[in-house]
This record gives structure tokens, sequence and C-alpha cells, in this order.
């Protein structure tokens, strides 16, 4: 089903909020290197800290800015047990 690469995108801020313009870059870079795919809130550490609202406008710009180009697998891991 899964096939090649899939970046675990870390979620960069500034001043305690989501930095949406460094985000788009990081998904640009990822584009441009030929990645299979990203994995916005992946477990890059950050996804714990991020509320429901945060993942939901992360998820939302990362599937428009990709556009078909790249598999999109929204990471939904938490801390709980």
């Amino acid at each position: 089903m899964f096939e090649g690469v899939h970046t675990a995108l870390l979620t960069p801020f500034r001043n305690g909020k989501v930095d949406f313009d460094a985000l788009a870059a990081l998904v640009d870079a990822q584009l441009a290197a030929g990645i299979h795919g990203v994995v916005p809130c992946g477990t890059t550490g950050e996804t714990a800290t991020l509320s429901k609202a945060e993942k939901v406008e992360i998820f939302r710009r990362v599937v428009s800015q990709v556009n078909g180009r790249a598999r999109v697998i929204a990471g939904v891991g938490t801390n709980d047990t």
C-alpha cells in the first residue's frame, strides 16, 4: 500500500504559535526533493503540545499545499497509553 519515503514533518513555531509560513517552506523543500509523502503532526515530538484546532489547521494547509503531488498522512498519535 505504501512505497517510498514519507517524512514526518516537524511543526515550526514562532512566538508560541505555529509558524505556517515556515511549515509551507518545509513542505516545498520535501516536494522539491522528490519525497513520496509527508506526515504532518508525525512523531517528531511537538505533536503532543498542539491543540486539536491547530492540528486540523495544519492538516488542512498541508493537504491544500501538496495538492495531490504526494501522499499526505495525518499524524494522529498522542501521549495517551
